[in-house]
């Protein structure tokens, strides 16, 4: 089935940002695993494999419309020095999401590709839970002060 062009255009801006986000959360990541921190470890990963499922979804709906996913750009990763500036960094990348997945749910509407909005809907949810558990570790951070938060990451 033919896809509007506008609506395909957003799904790859979309799966541009996801995949920027999966290498974005790989790298938080495995920064965590090597300082040890193997709590945050995981659930970053976590959160990647969620990003990876997204960017998943948008290429079969790209194909489905008959577009061309477009894997091959990334927007600006940015990496955190320390765990603070990784959870600001990821905050903003969500925000920026669920900003995106509004507007792209808006269009499909617009375009009435129902089936698109849908889809974008769920993701949209996926990021809203991204988004609180981040702003959950952010809150702890500042509840327990970030060396003592850092004592409880230690083991699985």
């Amino acid at each position: 089935m033919k896809g509007n062009d506008k609506l395909i255009a957003v799904l790859n801006s979309l799966l541009a940002d996801e995949l920027t986000a999966i290498n974005q959360y790989m790298v938080h990541s495995e920064m965590c695993d090597n300082w040890g921190y193997l709590k945050l470890h995981k659930v970053i990963e976590k959160r990647a494999i969620g990003e990876m499922k997204h960017a998943e979804k948008l290429i079969g709906r790209i194909l489905f419309l008959e577009g061309l996913p477009v894997v091959s750009e990334l927007k600006k990763i940015n990496i955190g020095a320390d765990v603070t500036k990784m959870f600001v960094n990821d905050h903003i990348a969500e925000e920026d999401a669920i900003k995106a997945y509004n507007d792209a749910i808006i269009l499909a509407g617009e375009v009435k590709d129902y089936a698109t909005r849908d889809i974008l809907q769920s993701i949209l949810d996926d990021e809203d839970a991204h988004i609180d558990g981040i702003e959950e570790v952010q809150d702890q951070i500042g509840h327990m002060t970030l060396p003592i938060f850092l004592t409880t990451q230690t083991k699985e």
